[in-house]
């Protein structure tokens, strides 16, 4: 048995886990990356990344591939059967990337060999024991070799059947989601145009006889996807019978590349946090495909824990700061799973029901709640935090400390990654501008400071994963700098002694 030695051992090497590897390797830390497939991970699977997660692939320089590579609709398009239609425009904000899975997956790998980190595929993880200060792992190969590898930190980033959950005794409770779900892609084309079926939408047929979802794909396919009956074959044949018992007929596959059956979990783990191990994406949630939200409650864990365990490895931050992992995680997939289950219902009601669904719908349609409240919700813009970083910050503040807002977005820069961004508005030389000035001077690893004109002294702290830490008028900062200082280690705390 050979032993090495690494300061964060992520298990997995989905997107989850490539994301949060190289995020800790562009903020310096140390990271080690295993998983037990033979190869990379192939197959379309989430396609649709929302601000969360374009924020993070710009943060790591893969923007403008990903832009590239992918298709950016512009709006959601619900066909409502004999009630019409609704069509939801998709501003920047809120527009998501239409981009296969394994791609996703392809850039996350290349920006961290970029970084001199690969993957070591066929290791596969049998024994998970944390102590105190360490984690011992044993991984095993293909060869019949085996691996003793010490970790400061652990991230579990190993799926639904996560070994790391399971070595950590960790219950990960919930239930079959009640449906299986029939998934095709490949060329569409109509004897008559496309029937108003176009790249520049993602179209949602509720028809009576079911739901389908059809998305465009890059290089001119489309995917058709919905829930089946029980004893459904993943056929080509069924794919064409989805798409004309739901579609918008006259269409059909004249290429299918793919077609499959899968079903989903609606599942959360009962503690995303023990001790020196974390888990990610998958291995901590799973839940209904319904919003395509899967990669984009996933990759912001990593985004979430990412900063923190940073801040913990070069002594920047107490470790007391990665008990907010857990109850913050946890809140954003009840909102998420919430959501889900509110149009999983809307999708499958009866007809009265859903007559005043689509009368429902158009009415929103006609005010513009869809467009100002529906299309930032699946954006990620209603995310929200309870306020367990700094505790009782001002709640009347706006913006809200633990909200997002597209009007705040930390900078990308790598100069700045894992710094807060303390905006002030007002001038240079206001006694707020000199209060803020002094606080990141003090905390120059901590703390970047950016003085804006405006009518009104007031700031916003953002933290580095972009939720806002703390706002308000001038005369609620120095609250605010009191207890940002506070997760700063003193001299004797094991932080600032470790490093």
């Amino acid at each position: 048995m050979t032993q090495r030695r690494t300061t964060v051992l992520v298990v997995g090497a989905g997107p989850c886990g490539l994301a949060m590897a190289a995020q800790l390797s562009r903020l310096g830390v140390p990271v080690t990356v295993v998983d037990a497939a033979d190869h990379p991970h192939t197959g379309s699977r989430a396609i649709l990344l929302w601000p969360p997660v374009r924020e993070v692939l710009g943060e790591l320089g893969l923007a403008e591939r990903a832009a590239r590579d992918s298709v950016q609709p512009a709006a959601l398009h619900y066909h409502l059967g004999s009630g019409g239609s609704v069509r939801v425009p998709l501003s920047e904000a809120n527009a998501p990337l239409v981009l296969p899975q394994e791609r996703t997956g392809r850039l996350l790998a290349e920006a961290l060999a970029d970084r001199g980190v690969d993957v070591e595929w066929g290791t596969r993880v049998t024994k998970v024991v944390p102590d105190a200060h360490t984690v011992t792992v044993i991984a095993s190969r293909a060869d019949g070799t085996t691996t003793e590898i010490e970790a400061d930190w652990v991230v579990g980033a190993d799926g639904l059947h996560s070994q790391v959950r399971a070595q950590l005794g960790i219950d990960f409770s919930g239930a079959r989601f009640p449906a299986a779900f029939l998934l095709a892609e490949g060329r569409i084309d109509g004897e008559h145009g496309m029937s108003g079926l176009t790249s520049e939408e993602i179209h949602y047929f509720l028809a009576d006889t079911g739901v389908a979802l059809i998305a465009p794909l890059p290089g001119g396919e489309f995917r058709i996807s919905g829930a089946v009956p029980d004893g459904t074959e993943a056929t080509a044949e069924q794919a064409q019978a989805l798409l004309d018992e739901r579609g918008p007929g006259g269409l059909r596959f004249t290429e299918v590349r793919t077609v499959t059956l899968f079903s989903s979990d609606e599942r959360v783990a009962g503690a995303l946090r023990s001790g020196r191990c974390f888990l990610v994406g998958d291995a901590a949630h799973v839940h209904s495909p319904i919003g395509g939200q899967g990669l984009n409650l996933g990759i912001p864990d990593t985004r979430n824990l990412a900063w923190k365990l940073a801040g913990v490895v070069h002594g920047r931050l107490h470790e007391s700061v990665l008990d907010t992992y857990d109850p913050e995680r946890r809140a954003a997939i009840a909102q998420t799973l919430q959501a889900t289950g509110r149009m999983a219902r809307q999708a499958v009601v009866g007809p009265l029901a859903r007559q005043i669904r689509n009368l429902t719908w158009r009415l929103l349609d006609a005010t513009g709640v869809l467009a100002r409240g529906y299309a930032p919700m699946l954006a990620g813009w209603r995310s929200h935090y309870p306020d367990v970083l700094f505790g009782g910050t001002e709640q009347r503040a706006r913006p809200r400390p633990g909200t997002r807002d597209p009007r705040w977005i930390p900078k990308p820069s790598d100069e700045l990654a894992g710094r807060f961004q303390l905006i002030t508005y007002g001038g240079k030389g206001t006694q707020l501008a000199y209060q803020a000035a002094e606080l990141a001077d003090r905390l120059p690893e901590l703390v970047a400071h950016f003085p804006l004109d405006g009518a009104t002294e007031k700031f916003v702290l953002l933290r580095p994963d972009g939720y806002v830490a703390a706002a308000g008028a001038a005369d609620r900062f120095p609250d605010a700098a009191a207890r940002l200082t506070e997760l700063v280690p003193t001299p004797s705390s094991p932080a600032a002694i470790d490093r």
